[in-house]
């Protein structure tokens, strides 16, 4: 029994259209699905190899349903880090909008600062959030995507 291609899960709903549009030409022209996963409807180009998902609304409700379908050697791209903590244990690639792969070694440190954050705005101090990917993200990004399809021709 051949092993099914491994394919691309957006979770989208905070997916900036910078790196979509990314995904988009790389699905095209790598030929692998890339599934938009998100509570609204997101605008996809007509292509046998975009896909879009739209959940119900509520809390998590996106992450949970990409939890559940990703496989292992999957790629999720997304921002959450407990979705991509989730992902990774369960043996898929989770990649965030920037570029920055997480591993089983940073997710932990990552979830950890994510909730010292989350402490530290609780208690009213305004930490700001991070400035919009620029140039230098959307190259890392890209970087890191050919790096996965590579992979994923090699196998």
């Amino acid at each position: 029994m051949s092993e099914s291609p491994s394919q691309i899960w957006v979770d989208a709903d905070a997916c900036p259209g910078t790196v979509r549009e990314i995904l988009f030409r790389a699905a095209r022209r790598a030929r692998v699905t890339v599934t938009l996963v998100a509570n609204q409807a997101v605008r996809t180009p007509p292509s046998p190899f975009i896909k879009m998902l739209q959940v119900s609304a509520g809390f998590d409700v996106a992450d949970n349903e990409i939890v559940r379908l990703a496989v292992p050697g999957d790629l999720v791209i997304t921002a959450d880090i407990p979705l991509a903590a989730e992902i990774v244990a369960k043996g898929a690639v989770a990649l965030n909008p920037r570029g920055e792969l997480y591993t089983e070694e940073n997710v932990r440190a990552r979830l950890n600062m994510r909730d010292f954050m989350d402490t530290l705005r609780g208690s009213g101090i305004n930490t700001g959030g991070p400035p919009p990917p620029g140039q230098r993200e959307r190259q890392a990004f890209a970087n890191q995507l050919d790096r996965w399809l590579a992979r994923r021709d090699r196998r």
